[in-house]
C-alpha cells in the first residue's frame, strides 16, 4: 500500500485533521494545535529508533497512538518477544508501546481495509476525546 492512499484516507476520512512533514515523518494532528500526533508515518531509521529496519527500499512504518482498552486486546503484556521489522504485521510502537502507540511496516491493502483503517479511526477518536477533555479543563490521562 503506497503512503499516498494512507496520508489521503486520513485527509478524507476525519475532520479538523493538520498533518506536517519533517525529516522523513509525517504527522497528523487533530486541530490546530500541534503538540501530540495520533498517527504518524516514519519513512526512516534515525540513531534512536532503527528497529523497524527502515532502510529497506520502500520500507515505511505507520505508527498509531490508540486507547489503551485497544492496546491490550492487540498485545498480550506477558509476551514481549516482538520483531519490529516484520512487514505487514502489528506490534506496539518500539520506543512508544507503553504510551499504547501500534505500529505496522508497509500494511498491504487487504490488512488496512480488515484492521488498520478502524485502528486509524479510534486514534482519531482517541485524541479527539482528549482535546475535549483537555479543553473542557478534565484531569489528562498519564502514560
Amino acid at each position: 500500500m503506497e503512503i499516498a492512499t494512507i496520508v489521503n484516507h486520513i485527509r478524507e476520512s476525519f475532520a479538523d485533521v493538520h498533518l506536517v512533514e519533517k525529516d522523513g515523518t509525517t504527522f497528523f494532528f487533530y486541530g490546530p494545535e500541534q503538540m501530540f500526533p495520533f498517527v504518524t508515518i516514519v519513512t526512516r531509521d534515525n540513531e534512536h529508533d532503527s528497529q523497524s529496519r527502515l532502510d529497506r527500499p520502500g520500507a515505511y512504518r505507520l505508527n498509531l497512538g490508540v486507547p489503551r482498552e485497544t492496546f491490550g486486546t492487540l498485545f498480550d503484556k506477558a509476551d514481549g518477544a516482538f520483531d519490529y521489522s516484520a512487514i505487514d504485521t502489528l506490534f506496539p510502537h518500539p520506543l512508544y508501546g507503553k504510551a499504547s502507540w501500534v505500529s505496522i511496516i508497509n500494511p498491504s491493502a487487504a490488512h488496512f481495509a480488515e484492521k488498520v483503517s478502524a485502528l486509524i479511526a479510534e486514534a482519531y477518536q482517541n485524541d479527539v476525546r482528549k482535546k475535549q477533555r483537555k479543553a473542557a479543563g478534565e484531569k489528562q490521562e498519564e502514560w
